[in-house]
């Protein structure tokens, strides 16, 4: 097997696995572990793969994009607390946008069900959590539905969108960087997302914190665009701190 074929199988299964682990792709390519980690290095320069301690876990890009499924068996501890911590940032908000992917539906979830919101979403999944609460209106926006997600995109969904002043939108991304900002693997997601932060008074990121340092294809806003960053305590603190120098409060729960 060469280095090219190699790598194409490593890239197949992070992408099948959600991770990979050096020792592992040792054993079943055949070859040194030092292999590997030059195989991970270099995929990474490539921005296939994004390398960890022992392992790596593959980039979202125009090719390639985890489903909703799939999202929901990965971090779900991190990604509850998460939920959580920006749900504590609602303060007096009465109409809410919620963002397509795993995150924002579990923040769908983990919304107080002892007063009255609006909530406006993409998302298939979140309106149907939320649809049957009293107290709550619940707006799903129209448009094509990505199969991947369960979440509508396109004209149609940003028309709907432009025609709302929103208090507070929970955004989420594929990547967000400093250099960057916030990026995202498709064009009409992007779109949708842009439109959104035009629409809200406040915003809120809520992601993992692998999501950070990691670049996409279609970029929709800067850092400095949100009030707060809300991630995992994987993001060591110095580099939470590098982040709220853009203007944002960086919450790491």
């Amino acid at each position: 097997m060469s280095a090219e074929e190699r790598q194409r199988e490593i890239v197949s299964t992070a992408r099948r696995e959600g991770t990979v682990d050096v020792s592992e792709l040792a054993v079943e390519l055949g070859v040194a572990r030092e292999t590997v980690r030059r195989d991970l290095r270099v995929l990474e320069s490539h921005g296939l793969l994004r390398r960890t301690h022992g392992g790596a876990y593959p980039v979202e890009s125009a090719g390639f994009e985890t489903t909703l499924a799939f999202r929901t068996t990965m971090h779900v501890p991190e990604k509850r607390r998460i939920a959580a911590a920006a749900v504590g940032l609602l303060g007096e908000a009465e109409t809410v946008f919620i963002d397509e992917g795993y995150t924002p539906q579990l923040i769908a979830e983990a919304l107080p069900r002892d007063r009255q919101l609006t909530i406006v979403t993409t998302s298939l999944t979140a309106a149907g959590a939320l649809a049957e609460t009293d107290g709550f209106t619940v707006l799903l926006l129209g448009g094509r539905v990505r199969g991947g997600t369960l979440a509508t995109v396109d004209h149609w969904t940003t028309k709907m969108l432009a025609g709302f002043v929103i208090d507070l939108a929970f955004i989420g991304a594929n990547g967000i960087s400093r250099e960057h900002g916030l990026t995202t693997p498709d064009p009409a997601v992007s779109e949708v997302k842009s439109q959104a932060l035009r629409a809200a008074r406040r915003r809120v990121f809520a992601g993992m914190h692998t999501k950070f340092a990691a670049v996409s294809f279609c970029r929709f806003a800067d850092v400095g665009d949100f009030d707060a960053l809300v991630t995992s305590t994987g993001l060591p603190a110095t580099e939470a701190h590098r982040y709220s120098l853009r203007g944002p409060q960086v919450i790491r729960a």
